[in-house]
């Protein structure tokens, strides 16, 4: 029995492909969370990073402080 709020999208083959989760329903799930956040970070990982200090000192620049 599929859960209510979960779909699976199958391939040309019928291989499970995509999962559609409904967040209304779904999105306060801890693990569904952590799940999320890791995507986020493995998106970001070959991003250039910066120093906090230089990006403050950055805008506070900008605003002429």
């Amino acid at each position: 029995m599929m859960p209510t709020g979960v779909t699976y999208k199958k391939d040309f083959l019928g291989r499970n492909r995509y999962l559609r989760i409904d967040l209304k329903q779904h999105g306060t799930n801890q693990l569904l969370e952590d799940f999320l956040d890791g995507l986020e970070v493995e998106a970001s990982k070959d991003e250039t990073t910066r120093p906090l200090r230089e990006i403050i000192d950055e805008q506070n620049k900008k605003r002429g402080f």
